[in-house]
């Protein structure tokens, strides 16, 4: 299919859900040498199929070019960890797991999940196409396969390994090219009666929080529950069950079986599809005004940094998360606007942001610079970064996030 072919059924994609310019890899932060070299920009026009729904952004860049080797580790979120325990926890009452059964996940990043399931004693294995970051899993104790997965390689492991009691695929699942491909991938890994958990940032909460943020080139589809069915059903695969989550500014966790012993869903089910439809999501004009929701985002926050600067007043950011990126090149912003961003992740330090080369800082360097406002670019972990900074406020520095709505708050406040 070309990058106008909707991902799930082929039609042509006509449709614009939001068209946010020109933005580099939202992970493909810079050395000091790169920066008097070109970057390369890639449209980030999202469009919704006019006969299946899907919201995708078209491949623009290969997968294998994002994921190969990567800048996230997931461990460096102590909130998204502690969510990763109470998960395998729900999972291992809900589906009776013990040390005789096994869990796959997909996208198992640097073992940030598995390592509380292998220390149940619970066989385990990931799936993890980025290299470095499986060598972080590997010294947790999780066995991982560095491949990509597809029906292919998913037949091929469940050969050498057994199918799964469990397949979790957590925020994997909006960033495949081929999404149905993956979905065979995962119905070859799951065992007749085994269950695919699947978490993705739900659409429905992303219009309504104007979350244009979570919009980059490494998030190829933009999901509802609907959409969500649409694409697993084409793999054999059918939804059972449905919660929704906060995380990420709202997500959904499915539940899904194969299709030929996959029990009746649950009443939750239908719950979220009639909310999804009372927004609109299930028609196509439905979909209309989220790019002047966007468009209202932007200019409050540029207005506010602007203003700083007349002011003389100082900004800097706290996190250099994927999101960050997308919300600062839309808005054109750079280190004049706001000076430097710190992180806990020391892979990115020394390093600049990509289109803007503001430079990442250690966590540190805000109490040594003392700015008179911080942004916390990871907005869905507020409460958690709150607590953190709740130093700021000794010298009188203020919080800021720009998302859903612009809104400065005093450190130590949630």
């Amino acid at each position: 299919m070309g990058t106008r072919s909707c991902r799930l059924c082929g039609a042509d994609l006509r449709t614009t859900f939001v068209d946010l310019g020109m933005s580099p890899p939202c992970e493909s932060y810079l050395a000091e040498e790169d920066l008097d070299r070109a970057e390369v920009f890639h449209p980030l026009h999202v469009r919704v199929c006019d006969e299946c729904l899907l919201v995708q952004l078209p491949a623009y860049i290969p997968a294998e070019d994002i994921f190969s080797d990567y800048a996230y580790f997931s461990s460096y979120s102590d909130s998204w960890v502690r969510h990763c325990e109470r998960f395998v926890e729900t999972a291992v009452e809900r589906l009776g797991l013990g040390a005789d059964s096994f869990v796959v996940e997909v996208a198992s990043n640097d073992g940030y999940l598995l390592q509380h399931a292998v220390a149940r004693g619970i066989r385990s294995l990931g799936i993890e196409p980025a290299a470095n970051v499986a060598v972080a899993a590997e010294e947790r104790g999780v066995p991982t396969e560095v491949l990509f997965l597809g029906q292919e390689t998913g037949r091929k492991i469940a050969d050498v390994h057994g199918r799964a009691d469990l397949v979790v695929a957590n925020n994997v699942f909006a960033h495949v090219p081929d999404i149905v491909d993956f979905s065979r991938g995962m119905r070859e890994l799951v065992a007749d009666d085994g269950r695919v958990s699947i978490e993705i940032p739900h659409l429905l909460r992303l219009v309504e929080g104007r979350e244009f943020d979570t919009i980059y080139h490494e998030h190829y589809s933009y999901l509802s529950l609907l959409t969500t069915q649409r694409v697993l059903a084409a793999a054999g695969l059918s939804v059972v069950d449905v919660e929704e989550l906060p995380t990420h500014g709202g997500s959904l966790r499915t539940w899904s079986a194969r299709t030929e012993t996959a029990p009746e869903p649950s009443p939750a089910v239908a719950r979220v599809l009639a909310d999804e439809a009372a927004a609109g999501l299930h028609t196509l004009d439905g979909h209309a005004g989220f790019a002047s929701s966007v468009a209202e985002v932007r200019d409050d926050f540029v207005e506010f940094l602007v203003d700083c600067r007349r002011r003389g007043r100082s900004v800097a950011a706290y996190g250099a998360p994927g999101k960050g990126n997308t919300l600062l090149n839309h808005c054109g912003v750079r280190a004049d606007l706001l000076s430097f961003a710190v992180d806990r992740n020391p892979h990115k330090h020394g390093r600049f942001l990509p289109g803007t080369h503001i430079p990442v800082l250690p966590v540190e360097a805000l109490a040594q610079a003392r700015p008179d406002y911080v942004v916390i670019m990871p907005w869905n972990l507020r409460k958690e970064i709150t607590a953190q900074l709740d130093y700021v406020g000794e010298w009188g520095g203020q919080l800021v996030v720009a998302l859903p709505r612009l809104e400065v708050f005093q450190a130590g406040s949630a």
